[in-house]
């Protein structure tokens, strides 16, 4: 029995890792519980995001899975205390078969309470990588209102051309949350830093957000964006689907965005009030339809290096290489800024940032080892050729 900890995307990844541990070690997997407690507070279940019938039916030959527990392990869980335990972070493959199975033997039922980032990102077997991926790209299909629903935005963007989708995390919590506060007034500071205070379990309190700005850590805010979008000569016209929940203080910091690029929409400007009604108050949910329009979006640019930005991009490799555009934020926010104070010319400014995207868009690229924990292994399906390509 598992536990999922964290948003869509960080579930969603932590589903996958708790898949392959059970096959690996030959245990029965039943389908896990959604992060009810988090700061979204989401109370939808499996079921109601993802297809659970398909899930369980596309893996039978990998993992045995069940929707519950058996009548005899149900009635024992009544009767007795359950053994729970966070599985060791970063593990390699042999980690959960020395401590996990001994816990089985002797409790029949352990309660895994975390599963986020429990398997390492090197080491592990090809099979096991390309296992993942197939869970994550295939197994893990939407529950069929989203499906339905998702279909109905892509058709609605198909049909007036091509688009562009922009994960644009500049909600306000992750502003307060990530200490990043490039271009907000002395007002929003203050909000935003009592909001991260207001959080224990955000554990860095003290930010300095030129610093971590500096090192690219910062998401781009709106107004970098539209600069990096504009000078990657992306057509002014296309539409450009904002993927994202309510960006903070939106009337001013997203004006220039809607300047450079008049065609912004999203689900909410896409489809009828009434439409969306069964998925409001579901953050998941929602961020579920977002996430469909994004494989299926003829670009995909994320602003941050966040789990979903991560997940979507493996996905459209999965898919045929889609183009994506990774920016190299620490390069990038200093070429802004030195086009903000006249020491670039804007063509200049183009040029340099046409370097500022990580790696090519969408193609295989070669793995490049490091410790279990920094490399991708999640996003990563092994090639015969020795090419890791983003799956």
């Amino acid at each position: 029995m598992v536990s999922s900890n964290g948003g869509l995307n960080q579930m969603r990844s932590g589903i996958c890792d708790m898949v392959a541990i059970a096959r690996y070690m030959n245990v029965t997997l039943i389908v896990p519980e959604l992060d009810n407690t988090s700061f979204w507070n989401d109370h939808s279940q499996f079921e109601d995001i993802f297809d659970v019938d398909h899930f369980i039916a596309s893996l039978r030959d990998e993992a045995r899975i069940l929707k519950e527990l058996p009548p005899e392990q149900k009635k024992k869980v009544e009767l007795e205390s359950l053994y729970s335990m966070p599985p060791i972070s970063w593990s390699a493959m042999n980690a959960p078969h020395n401590t996990i199975i001994p816990r089985m033997k002797t409790y029949e039922i352990v309660h895994f309470t975390k599963t986020d980032a429990r398997l390492a990102n090197n080491g592990i077997p090809g099979e096991v990588q390309k296992l993942w991926c197939r869970e994550n790209y295939q197994a893990l299909r939407f529950a069929p209102p989203i499906e339905e629903l998702g279909k109905k935005i892509v058709r609605i963007l198909r049909e007036r051309g091509p688009f562009l989708v922009l994960h644009l995390r500049y909600e306000m919590d992750m502003v307060a949350f990530s200490g990043c506060t490039e271009g907000c007034n002395e007002e929003e500071i203050e909000e935003t830093t009592k909001m991260r205070y207001a959080y224990p379990w955000w554990k860095e309190k003290e930010i300095d957000s030129e610093k971590k700005r500096k090192a690219g850590l910062c998401p781009l805010t709106p107004e970098e964006t539209a600069l990096a979008l504009r000078a990657l000569d992306i057509d002014p016209n296309i539409q450009v689907y904002i993927a994202a929940g309510d960006i903070y203080r939106a009337e001013r910091r997203m004006a220039p965005l809607k300047e450079a690029f008049p065609n912004l929409v999203k689900k909410e400007t896409l489809v009828e009030a009434s439409d969306l009604v069964p998925f409001q108050n579901h953050s998941n949910q929602m961020a579920a339809l977002d996430y469909y329009a994004s494989i299926d979006s003829d670009i995909f640019v994320p602003t941050y290096g966040g789990n979903m930005a991560k997940v979507v991009e493996g996905h459209r490799r999965y898919l045929g290489y889609k183009k994506t555009i990774l920016l190299d934020r620490r390069v990038l926010v200093d070429l802004i800024d030195q086009y903000n104070n006249g020491t670039l010319s804007w063509n200049q400014f183009s040029v340099k940032s046409e370097g500022c995207s990580c790696r090519p868009h969408g193609k295989p690229y070669y793995k490049i080892g490091g410790s279990r924990k920094t490399q991708r292994r999640r996003l990563l399906l092994y090639k015969p050729s020795g090419v890791f390509a983003t799956c």
